[in-house]
């Protein structure tokens, strides 16, 4: 269920045997420098798994699209789904046929000769221009990109959507295809809609809210939404830094968004439902091997505040200890640096102690619970970040329009 009504599951398609099933994939996955997929970051791949072995199992003729990347409609070689393909090979202990066409004769051809329970998969449907509409296509680029989703559509007999990450963007083989096949969702949309939905519509209580990250002005919408319903907002990492400034709280030269000022102070800030850091890491550049920590009052004209630091963490361990509902997205600090990733690293070992139900989304923040082995101590890790974050702002996401039944 999801707060509009009913995800139209695959379950309901009752005869998959020979059909092809045109699925939508988010195998967005970093690369190794020798354009390898390593075993520590499949792990949006190895949660599509349960769909792709249900369509092989019921006979289906699976035809894979994803994108890499953001090669912006051009052919980019390191960008190519090979090694994505060969890894989804190792996974499903089944050869993988890699396609280096989108569309074509050669693709209908080979699509044509495929046995039922194959899996293929295109290339790269990023690609292709047309893919991407945009926030502000132009008439000629929407046609453009119905005519894309039209040909994309002519290779299937049946459309499912599994790529919960990129359905808030409209795009001709997330949400434009859905206008002309009968379309489902994959077992990993319907999870992540059922577990979502649940903070929306029955929140545990208490309810805390902890975000992290860069840029207030993607978060704002996320804090303006829990604010009625949670205990307490943790903020962490560069946004919070913007609002520490809009408090009146110095903050160096670490990085803010002024324009969101007058939007921060329309929230209650001094209510104590939304914490802000009191102490942090700080240093003298960005690319800083080293930093000191100290008070957030403390710091110097001359310093960026790169971290979160330990009377930070007490505090919000004290109210973390208290929920019996905890959502997380974004890290706390600038965590692509090791001396400053500590804050995020801590904060992860806080939430695995607690008894509360756990969501957690955005990419660096699942990868860095992954390293640390300690994903089973989370209820359910997203693999959508802005997708999460545009679900949970209350937002009807165009990936998942035509897919909700019974409103």
């Amino acid at each position: 269920m999801d707060r509009l009504g009913t995800i139209n599951s695959i379950k309901n398609f009752k005869d998959l045997k020979g059909k092809r099933v045109l699925l939508r994939v988010d195998f967005n996955v970093p690369l190794t420098k020798d354009l390898r997929v390593g075993k520590s970051e499949d792990y949006r791949m190895v949660k599509t798994l349960p769909t792709i072995r249900y369509l092989m199992k019921k006979g289906a003729r699976v035809v894979i699209m994803a994108h890499l990347g953001r090669p912006n409609g051009k052919i980019v070689n390191n960008l190519r789904l090979d090694p994505v393909a060969k890894r989804l090979s190792q996974l499903l202990a089944q050869k993988v046929i890699k396609i280096d066409n989108i569309l074509g004769p050669k693709v209908k051809k080979i699509i044509s000769g495929m046995k039922d329970g194959e899996v293929m998969m295109l290339e790269n449907v990023r690609f292709d221009k047309r893919e991407d509409v945009g926030d502000l296509p132009s008439p000629g680029l929407r046609q453009a990109s119905k005519n894309f989703a039209r040909q994309l559509a002519d290779l299937g007999d049946i459309y499912v959507n599994d790529a919960f990450a990129v359905d808030h963007r409209e795009q001709a083989s997330v949400s434009t295809i859905q206008n002309y096949l009968p379309s489902y969702a994959g077992f990993l949309l319907e999870e992540e809609v059922k577990n979502l939905t649940k903070v929306l519509k029955k929140p545990k209580q208490p309810l805390v809210v902890i975000i992290g990250g860069v840029k207030i002005s993607t978060k704002i919408k996320l804090i303006k939404n829990f604010l009625p319903v949670a205990k307490n907002i943790l903020l962490g990492g560069a946004l919070a830094n913007t609002v520490l400034k809009a408090m009146g709280i110095a903050v160096g030269q670490s990085i803010i968004e002024s324009e969101m000022f007058s939007e921060i102070k329309k929230i209650k800030l001094t209510d104590n439902k939304v914490m802000v850091p009191v102490d942090g890491v700080m240093a003298r550049g960005l690319d800083s091997k080293k930093g000191r920590l100290d008070a957030l009052a403390d710091i110097k004209k001359d310093e960026f505040i790169l971290d979160i630091g330990p009377d930070t963490l007490k505090l919000y361990a004290s109210i973390i200890k208290r929920a019996r509902m905890i959502v997380w997205n974004g890290p706390m600090g600038l965590i692509e640096a090791p001396f400053f990733a500590k804050g995020t690293r801590e904060l992860i070992k806080i939430l695995a102690k607690s008894r509360a139900e756990k969501i957690v989304g955005g990419g660096e923040t699942v990868q860095m619970i992954r390293k640390m082995g300690l994903e089973k101590k989370f209820n359910f890790i997203s693999t959508g970040g802005g997708a999460m974050l545009e679900f949970l702002e209350g937002k009807k996401l165009p990936g998942l329009k035509k897919l909700i039944i019974n409103k």
